[in-house]
């Protein structure tokens, strides 16, 4: 296996040179593809945040995280989309993007809401296969009913006039508005989640039934309420990655969360599951080797 991950490392290295040499890229477009690599780790690096929020509590993997991160998305699509056929959009776009977001997470929360009532809090002391394989039926349960309310087409998500565009920087570099606005978003809320965590009352007490369920209960924690405020947190995060995402990328099918679900998973354990700076930190850097990757090491 040492000889493979060696094999690996060496075509790195070699790549790297070999691409550096040529100077086939500007300047521009090694930026252009860091940035981009930024703000999807950003986008994934919020969905971790979910994964691993769960993990720490439960020690489970609730695989049905990534249509949590579609559902907002969807309902986000059809707010937008009715508020641009209204005028509203143009007339006062930072309301309506408030409105899309706030829709969104809502609507994320409301479904983890029911996926930990239904189906993960009776199973909570069964063998940890368990959870997995409920986490992976509610899932697809989620997936085909989005499918079956809202049809198989993809969907263009409505484009939003105040947040196109780009933004001039130093030594003739550009960014693109919905980058800057994706990467201080995502910077914004993983601040907030770290404060949260560290400094209120309700973070202290997801830390402490994180560390043990029984002790915590013992010192006057309400460990069901606590389990439910981690699902609500991590869906509000996800609702939010699912607006990003569209604004980037201007599509939304019922499929839409399984390769971002997959990818932020792989972040999460990337970074240590269960931690959430690892996770964040894991988002970003997947999100820049994606990106960077295939044309610094195999072009």
């Amino acid at each position: 296996m040492w000889l493979v991950g060696a094999g690996l490392l060496l075509l790195i290295i070699v790549g790297t040179f070999l691409t550096i040499e040529k100077g086939k890229y500007t300047a521009n477009q090694w930026f252009d593809l860091a940035v981009f690599g930024l703000a999807q780790g950003s986008v994934y690096a919020l969905i971790a945040l979910g994964y691993t929020l769960v993990y720490g509590i439960l020690r489970m993997i609730n695989f049905a995280h990534s249509e949590i991160f579609m559902g907002g998305a969807y309902l986000g699509y059809f707010v937008a989309l009715g508020m641009q056929r209204s005028g509203f959009m143009e007339s006062s776009p930072l309301v309506g993007i408030l409105i899309i977001f706030l829709v969104a997470m809502a609507t994320s929360c409301g479904l983890a809401i029911l996926l930990e009532r239904i189906a993960y809090r009776p199973l909570r002391g069964a063998p940890r296969l368990v959870p997995l394989i409920t986490a992976i039926g509610a899932s697809f349960f989620l997936q085909y009913t989005f499918r079956g309310l809202f049809g198989t087409q993809n969907r263009a998500y409505p484009e939003i006039a105040f947040i196109k565009g780009t933004l001039p920087l130093f030594g003739g570099f550009q960014i693109q508005k919905i980058q800057i606005i994706v990467i201080i978003a995502a910077a914004l809320m993983m601040a907030f989640l770290v404060a949260f965590v560290q400094y209120t009352k309700t973070g202290k007490a997801m830390r402490a039934v994180s560390e043990d369920k029984a002790v915590a209960a013992l010192m006057g924690i309400n460990v069901d309420a606590i389990i439910v405020r981690t699902f609500v947190l991590g869906a509000a995060l996800a609702g939010a990655a699912g607006v990003l995402y569209c604004f980037m990328f201007r599509i939304v099918t019922f499929t839409m969360g399984f390769i971002p679900g997959i990818k932020a998973f792989t972040a999460a354990v990337l970074g240590g599951i269960g931690n959430p700076a690892g996770a964040m930190l894991g988002g970003l850097f997947l999100g820049i080797f994606e990106s960077l990757g295939p044309t610094l090491f195999l072009d």
